[in-house]
């Protein structure tokens, strides 16, 4: 008879059901929601010693509660990483994470292809406080090696990026910015937690908007930053404890409950996402396609290699500028207009105007932002359906 098998030994899907599962004392068989801002204590001297960390337990749900503290654990084995920190929304994670790394003096080298706010962040905000950004090509090894031939405090990369789906090499980049003293952030959104894993390819923190496919049904707001427990547990948690953008109870019980069906969801879009490309990629009408598992993605061979699939998100040029795009939008009868992906319901944007609106334009065209650039976040309705509802817009404009 075969041995009892305990977390350690657990399949990701196992995990993304049972990882941190903290039974109240009733037992129940759905993880408890602990709506609480605050905890009491036998005594003055029991409060004196938690705030002192010579016990540990929950004293604020701003530093930390025991729903906050299962999807912070469910997370954290599906990664494989030694700690994580739940936060507000993705935006607060990817800033807390570089925040926790970087001070005045410090040096940063970014890949240019990034969401808009993380773009802003590098560009904007942490020169404003006296740290150097250095952005690349993040597709081109050599720029890599360049700007890391000097010493680094921080690498940050997407992989692959927002809307335009370049990929970054993960364990060649980590290897020189390790060289070079750099601490590895990878935005791990476009890939999920099931198809890529930046920590067994080297970096050092991954970091998550929970909105997007964790929840990946519309709820609710979320991130989270894993990483090395010396840093979560010092220089993160100091910043959450002391800024604020904490998770809400709430958000992370329906965050919790969504990790159980990820792999569910994630794995149909995905098989939905190639189709639509496939589909695309043959329509007069339309100039260019991108998605990592089309064979005429330039970097094909490198996400088949570092990811078990291509990913929920589609993005696609009509030649005829915005005028064209946004006549195909109007046009949609199944997808829905919106900013979010990773959703349930299959979701259209144009970056140019909504998500990367904050670049220059001279920046939107140096990552491949045209006006004629579509992103398509692929849901869980019948492909054909959406299929159908692409080809009826695309003969519409």
């Amino acid at each position: 008879m075969s041995q009892a098998r305990g977390p350690a030994t657990w399949r990701p899907d196992t995990l993304a059901v049972r990882g941190g599962l903290a039974r109240s004392g009733f037992e129940e068989t759905s993880e408890a929601l602990y709506l609480t801002s605050g905890f009491v204590y036998e005594s003055a001297e029991d409060a004196e010693a938690a705030f002192k960390g010579d016990v540990d337990r929950f004293v604020y749900s701003r530093y930390g509660n025991p729903t906050v503290a299962m999807f912070e654990e469910r997370l954290r084995q599906l990664d494989g990483a030694e700690a994580c920190f739940a936060t507000g929304s993705g935006m607060s994670a990817v800033f807390v994470a570089l925040a926790a790394l970087l001070g005045q003096g410090d040096r940063v080298v970014s890949s240019r292809a990034l969401f808009g706010s993380c773009f802003v962040i590098l560009d904007e905000i942490l020169p404003r406080w006296g740290v150097e950004t250095v952005f690349v090509d993040g597709a081109d090894l050599d720029q890599w090696r360049e700007a890391l031939s000097e010493p680094t405090t921080a690498v940050f990369f997407e992989t692959p990026s927002n809307p335009m789906q370049e990929l970054v090499d993960i364990a060649a980049v980590t290897e020189l910015a390790h060289a070079a003293g750099a601490k590895v952030v990878v935005d791990n959104v476009f890939g999920t937690p099931v198809f890529s894993r930046p920590l067994d390819l080297g970096a050092d923190i991954v970091v998550y908007s929970a909105t997007k496919h964790i929840d990946g049904q519309g709820r609710t707001l979320g991130g989270a930053v894993l990483g090395p427990k010396e840093f979560i547990d010092g220089p993160v948690q100091n910043l959450m404890r002391h800024t604020g953008p904490s998770m809400s109870p709430f958000n992370a019980w329906v965050l919790v409950k969504g990790l159980e069906t990820m792999s569910l969801r994630v794995e149909r879009m995905a098989a939905s996402a190639l189709t639509v490309a496939r589909f695309l990629e043959t329509h007069p009408r339309v100039t260019r396609v991108v998605h990592p598992f089309l064979e005429s993605h330039p970097q094909h061979e490198l996400a088949r290699r570092q990811m078990a699939a291509g990913g929920t998100v589609v993005t696609f040029e009509l030649d005829g500028g915005k005028d064209e795009a946004f006549a195909l939008m109007n046009a949609l009868q199944v997808i829905d207009i919106s900013n979010n992906l990773g959703d349930s319901k299959s979701l259209i944007t144009h970056p140019a105007t909504t998500t990367h609106r904050r670049l220059a334009p001279e920046a939107r065209v140096a990552v491949g932002i045209t006006d004629g650039v579509l992103r398509v976040s692929v849901g869980l309705e019948d492909v054909r359906d959406v299929v159908d509802d692409l080809a009826q817009a695309l003969e519409a404009v």
